[in-house]
């Protein structure tokens, strides 16, 4: 079979995969089963996270999926003592492998490949970033030196936009290796009954409906779209406004729901959590059911939900941060705040509420922007390209 049509042997590793539902495993299961439904072999090396996990190995949507215990956890990671062993078998069978960063794991999947001879290329889903604690630090500091051992021996890295690339501690040092290519996004239809039902549930004598997709945590600024509310109720009076929260709050390795409990307090008659939505239909209907979807965060690869809330017809409001601000500038379906000011993001929030037409744009502009299987194409080609030659 010639080699630009043979199906390929892909080991992608990461440390999270599905279940786990963050922008990162998504991406990757995404990327994973679109290529296996393309005839390729796929398998996914991961950690055991929950006991409740098949043990070993399964196949999920065509996707091979083997799990290794994972007894020791440090911050957001863990430890998997088979990890080695199993990767360096893995990819004496493999073609090319694929790695997502930042994870521990880099630098010894660098050399676990330079000795089983098979290319590395990696996906680099945001620069790590924790909260500013001397253990954190260390954490930081230590993650980039593995990663930057990795990144000088991988034949390709993956970032999600130019923009981000160019201003990422991670990838700027290696722009010249560097390939930019959007995530993968899919998003199916809402339902117009359920998301009907909904704004009733939740919407208050015709008050504004604000959304926000995504953890409880600092580098996100939950608090921020919660103050942000002083500025909409001034323009809104009443206090019918609500806002939203789809995403995981209570996050067992940071404090920030502890820490902000006082302002959910304070705010407690607006807000409305949901927690986790793991099915892909009840998130679109949520972003459908909203007027608007604000994420203020400090720090954003790309965040993919703002690309998940623009298919589903809903305007963002977004800070003007690196890699951030791409969607809402690619598409001009949303408005852009100052990072960290809560009444910038409020008075993007009430103009977007006042103007919503003018933000909106129709679906299928946006899955032009954003297209899926052009994402999936790059993915191929990259592979492709540096995969080991036929055997």
């Amino acid at each position: 079979m010639e080699s630009h049509s043979r199906p390929l042997n892909i080991l992608i590793s990461l440390l999270y995969y599905f279940p786990h539902r963050t922008g990162l495993t998504i991406h990757v299961q995404s990327i994973a089963e679109e290529l296996a439904r393309r005839g390729h072999h796929v398998t996914v090396l991961t950690a055991r996270y929950r006991k409740d996990l098949p043990r070993d190995e399964e196949v999920h949507n065509g996707v091979r999926v083997i799990r290794l215990w994972a007894p020791i956890r440090i911050s957001r990671g863990m430890l998997m003592p088979a990890f080695p062993w199993a990767a360096y078998l893995l990819m004496r069978q493999a073609d090319i492998v694929s790695i997502h960063t930042p994870m521990l794991e880099t630098a010894l999947v660098a050399l676990l490949a330079k000795l089983a001879d098979v290319n590395v290329v990696a996906t680099h889903h945001g620069d790590l970033i924790l909260p500013d604690k001397p253990f954190n630090r260390f954490i930081q500091g230590t993650m980039f030196l593995l990663y930057r051992y990795m990144a000088n021996n991988a034949a390709q890295l993956i970032g999600y936009s130019q923009d981000y690339a160019e201003n990422s501690y991670y990838l700027k040092p290696y722009l010249h290796k560097t390939t930019v290519n959007y995530p993968p996004v899919f998003m199916p239809r809402p339902r117009p009954e359920r998301v009907a039902e909904l704004r009733r549930q939740w919407q208050v004598d015709g008050g504004p409906i604000i959304g926000y997709a995504g953890r409880f945590v600092e580098e996100k600024r939950p608090d921020l779209a919660i103050c942000a509310l002083d500025v909409v109720n001034a323009a809104y009076p009443g206090k019918n406004a609500r806002l939203v929260f789809a995403g995981e709050y209570n996050i067992p390795y940071e404090s920030t729901w502890a820490k902000h409990q006082g302002l959910v307090a304070q705010y407690r008659d607006q807000l409305i959590f949901l927690g986790l939505l793991t099915d892909p239909q009840d998130m679109a209907d949520f972003y459908a059911a909203c007027d608007v979807v604000v994420l203020p965060s400090d720090t954003e690869c790309f965040a993919l939900a703002q690309v998940e809330a623009m298919l589903c017809g809903t305007p963002m409001v977004m800070t003007d941060i690196p890699g951030g601000r791409v969607p809402v500038q690619a598409t001009g379906m949303g408005k852009l705040a100052r990072r960290g000011d809560y009444q910038s993001i409020g008075q993007a929030i009430v103009e977007v509420l006042h103007n919503r037409a003018a933000y909106i744009k129709p679906r299928e502009e946006i899955e032009r922007v954003f297209s899926f299987k052009e994402t999936v194409d790059c993915y191929e080609a990259i592979f492709r390209r540096f995969a080991r030659p036929a055997r």
